[in-house]
């Protein structure tokens, strides 16, 4: 026999080196894994520091790591000894079956696979792992609830009781909503523990389930019997929760606890928590009877309970009961609806004043409104939109995102104008120059704003412009100093600013004029480690190898106002339409933001929106250049803010430290007055029984639109309410009655302090009838001078466009309604404004100014007719020969081109023939 003797084997000469390579890419591994995860909490840090919310971003991340731990830890437990009861149970049982089936392995039957398996696995290893992998789960998607936690935590009482439970109505908004979410957590954990052990019993053979056989032991009867009486448990304190859910039903007549929720459904609760405890004890019991008939009956219990006395009864009761007397019965939880629904949407601060509807109006009522008839907006946004695209975009990759309504005092009045922004879109660059430092260090701001008074055009009909051009030119306008803007509505990357390179600041001729930025915005990116940090958050090697990145150099991110807002406020609602302010020479967003809620008891859900408690209680001031925000609590009173002000302390400002010029531009948001009106429609009828038949339902106005028929939406306007020594500046809406067109009311929110917020509805005399837009419409449709003129238009080559509101203006106490028309080159994108369209009781007109249209609506015997300051004038003579001779020679020439064919050659001279009688007609009126 040989035997062997070897030593140790040599390794390969490369083993050490492959060894190390191996090693290095697991180190690389962790690494990147790990500055994955850090990332985004380092950019955060480094951005919330800089632009002073360091604190937010501290508290909201301490939230965010404490619900995570609390539930991953309370999950992973749970999880675990549930885990290691089922191993040990089931470990016990097959210790006490292994003496019996020993005999079976001396035959030649095949290895049981799944034994062997089970046999070499490390058992409490791998229910560690996966109790903590599904707690990690688990406590990923509640870590996003930080802050109903808390609210409920820092919540401030709200100051009143709901009429059911009378508890105060804080409880609702901030201690419900975290119940829900513990129960629920509560209902998820026991689920997946009666999951995870039911999967160690079956590896374990405890539970068998295949065609032949299907059977559990006894160990897992017990367990599972312990689960679901814990299951059961929670089961009744959610049952006890659905009580406050009552106040959140919708029956169809009433919104939140009707009469059958209060006298079956409420008492059906209470007896469903008493038998989800009985179907408990039931089910612990069986841990020590351990049959399948006990937890079967306790589950029956429950679930036909539940059936019959939330399901069933209710409905019977309400069908054969309630119905017949639904009105009697149902009253007094109409008028709770009716009541919480006005708190929550504050709708019982509207005021309701009476509206006379008058046919009184003169030239001497239009001269004591002068500053309303001024300030009649005749350019709506869509057509001014593309003038000013085609005018003041200057070059392809500037963009006017949005236009905007405010009001300036202006050369001594007080002056309704449009006003837009000229940002910057990198992307509308030539594809040639879509590069790198383009995008990112180059083109990295807009510039300036146009600006244009909503009633003057020049002679071609065009807007008159009160800022233009590139720098800005102020012409009866607001000063820019500071024209830059890096932060605005549009949704660009990040840019480098501070760079080795000046940036590109305007065109000028054919030349370019560049800039340095030196104000404080952005992060500093000029160390390597800062650089490398940025490169991987936004998988952007340029970051790291450019040249124009300086020592000095600070990266912008987060430059859309809306993204800014939302990081560091993410639980404030914010509104559509961020508007654009110039003040003291500077350019700043004013963003209006609402705190909101779903849990308000026995308040109508708002339309297409989860709240049924919304307050504008903060305004957000965003600078376009420096990129800071400030929030400014504007409603002390409401409880949502107060909360939240607890919670961060030293996040919002006293309204009273804003500038004083910019408190002069906040206006009433349009979103939230919108969700008001709406409201408003069926919540101005105080009356239970008014309510419930629906006798005074408004709606909004109809008007044509989009090619069919569109509804009116609100619109700001400079007018002086009846009995008023000043205008003000408005967001107003007209209403009209349930499918009907003539106007029966109109909702206005006041803008201006010290009236700020207030909400004044004006209702019109029901015996009386006053037109609305829609039969308006009709009227002007109707006119055979207007639309033979506009057909003759549309004939010559040109489109006629119609305002998108017919404006409805309250003058003393009058009705005057004014919609603009525009014509455009049927290929042509430069809308010019032609005509004003004017009416006022029975009658219509079309003229060339909004003050030839109130002339000719307003003509009296001897009466002069007023003169706009707005408007463009000119200097009145007398008609002469030479007019007379010029407009025959201007219908001779019309006539010859009809004769001719020619159209469009036809229109220009019967267009300059009819300005020609017009104006020697108003000269004869004048003399």
């Amino acid at each position: 026999m040989t035997i062997g003797i070897t030593g140790p084997e040599r390794k390969a000469p490369r083993q050490s080196a492959v060894v190390g390579l191996i090693i290095a890419a697991l180190v690389i591994a962790i690494v990147l894994t790990l500055l994955a995860l850090a990332s985004d909490f380092l950019v955060d840090w480094l951005w919330f520091s800089v632009i002073g919310y360091r604190e937010v971003f501290w508290t909201t991340i301490g939230a965010k790591a404490v619900v995570f731990l609390a539930v991953w830890t309370a999950t992973a437990v749970i999880l675990l000894l549930n885990g290691w009861l089922a191993l040990h149970f089931a470990r016990r049982r097959s210790t006490q079956l292994a003496a019996a089936s020993v005999w079976s392995a001396a035959g030649n039957a095949p290895p049981d696979l799944l034994a062997l398996v089970r046999d070499r696995l490390r058992w409490p290893r791998l229910i560690a792992a996966g109790a903590a992998s599904l707690a990690l789960l688990v406590a990923a998607a509640e870590a996003g609830n930080w802050g109903v936690f808390l609210q409920f935590v820092y919540q401030a009482p709200y100051g009143a009781d709901d009429p059911l439970y009378n508890n105060d109505i804080g409880f609702y908004l901030f201690s419900l909503p975290a119940y829900i979410l513990i129960k629920n957590w509560m209902m998820l954990a026991l689920a997946l523990s009666a999951l995870f052990a039911a999967a160690i019993y079956l590896v374990h053979g405890e539970i068998e389930y295949d065609i032949h056989r299907r059977s559990m032991s006894s160990t897992v009867i017990a367990h599972g019997s312990a689960l679901l009486g814990l299951l059961f448990a929670v089961k009744a304190w959610s049952f006890g929760l659905d009580r406050y859910l009552l106040l959140y039903g919708d029956n169809g007549v009433v919104v939140g606890a009707s009469y059958t929720d209060v006298h079956v459904g409420l008492p059906a609760l209470w007896l469903m928590i008493g038998l989800s405890g009985i179907a408990a004890l039931a089910a612990w019991a069986n841990v020590r009877v351990r049959t399948y008939r006990l937890p079967a009956a306790a589950f029956l219990l429950v679930a036909i309970g539940s059936f019959v006395l939330s399901g069933l009864v209710p409905v019977l009761f309400r069908q054969f009961f309630v119905r017949p007397s639904e009105l009697e019965l149902e009253r007094p939880y109409i008028e709770r609806n009716i009541a919480l629904t006005r708190q929550a949407y504050n709708l019982d601060q509207i005021a309701a004043k009476p509206f006379a509807a008058e046919q009184k109006l003169s030239f001497k009522t239009l001269d004591a409104n002068k500053a309303t008839i001024d300030n009649i907006r005749l350019w709506d946004w869509q057509p001014l939109s593309d003038t000013y695209a085609q005018l003041q975009e200057i070059r392809t990759y500037y963009k006017f995102h949005h236009l905007d309504v405010d009001r300036y005092w202006l050369n001594g009045s007080y002056q309704s104008v449009m006003i837009s922004a000229r940002e910057l879109r990198p992307s509308l660059l030539p594809p040639n120059a879509q590069t790198w430092v383009n995008h990112h260090v180059l083109f990295t701001h807009g510039t300036g704003a146009v600006m244009s008074p909503v009633t003057r055009k020049s002679s071609e009909g065009l807007p008159f412009l009160y800022l233009r051009d590139i720098p800005p030119v102020a012409d009866g306008g607001p000063q820019i100093r500071e024209p830059r803007i890096y932060y605005g509505e549009e949704h660009d990357s990040y840019v480098i600013v501070k760079g080795s390179t000046p940036e590109f600041d305007y065109p000028k001729g054919k030349d370019n004029v560049y800039a340095a930025y030196d104000g404080t915005g952005g992060v500093p990116i000029g160390a390597a480690v800062w650089r490398g940090l940025f490169a991987y958050y936004f998988n952007d090697p340029n970051l790291l190898l450019s040249s124009y990145i300086t020592a000095d150099s600070r990266i912008m991110i987060r430059r859309n106002i809306g993204e800014r807002v939302r990081t560091i406020a993410p639980f404030l609602r914010l509104d559509h339409d961020p508007y654009l302010v110039i003040s003291n020479g500077r350019m700043f967003w004013m963003q209006d933001a609402y705190t909101v809620s779903s849990y308000f008891p026995s308040a109508q859900p708002a339309q297409d929106q989860d709240l049924n408690y919304i307050r504008n209680s903060v305004k957000v001031i965003v600078d376009a250049y420096n990129g800071t925000v400030d929030f400014y609590l504007m409603d002390t009173g409401d409880p949502v803010a107060a909360t939240w002000r607890r919670i961060f302390p030293n996040l919002f400002k006293p309204f009273s430290v804003m500038p004083a010029d910019l408190q002069r531009h906040i206006r009433y948001p349009e979103d939230l007055f919108l969700i008001q009106a709406q409201l408003y429609q069926s919540y101005h009828m105080e009356a239970a029984d008014v309510f419930y038949n629906r006798e005074d339902l408004w709606q909004f106005p109809r008007q044509p639109g989009g090619g069919g028929v569109a509804t009116m939406a609100p619109y700001y306007i400079i007018m002086r309410l009846p009995g008023e020594s000043q205008a003000e500046f408005f967001l107003m809406l007209p209403m009209v009655p349930s499918r009907r067109d003539n106007m029966i009311a109109w909702l206005a929110a006041r803008c201006d302090a010290p009236d700020y917020g207030k909400l004044i509805v004006y209702e019109f005399p029901k015996e009386k009838l006053v037109y609305g837009p829609f039969q308006i419409e009709a009227r002007i449709n109707q006119s055979t001078e207007i639309s033979q003129q506009i057909t003759l238009w549309n004939q010559m080559g040109s489109r006629v466009i119609r305002g998108a509101n017919l404006l409805v203006i309250p003058i003393e106490n009058s009705i005057l309604y004014v919609t603009p028309l525009y014509l455009r080159a049927e290929h042509g994108h430069l809308p010019e404004l032609k005509r004003v369209i004017a009416a006022y009781g029975e009658h219509v007109v079309m003229k060339e100014t909004l003050d030839e249209a109130l002339s000719a609506l307003f003509t009296e015997p001897g009466a002069v007719r007023p003169v706009s300051s707005t408007m463009e004038e000119m200097p009145v003579t007398r008609p002469s020969a030479s007019q007379a001779r010029e407009a025959l020679d201007r219908y001779n020439q019309a006539v010859e081109r009809l004769r001719s064919g020619d159209w469009k050659g036809f229109g220009t001279q019967f267009d300059a023939m009819r300005e020609l009688l017009e104006d020697m007609n108003r000269h004869s009126a004048d003399r």
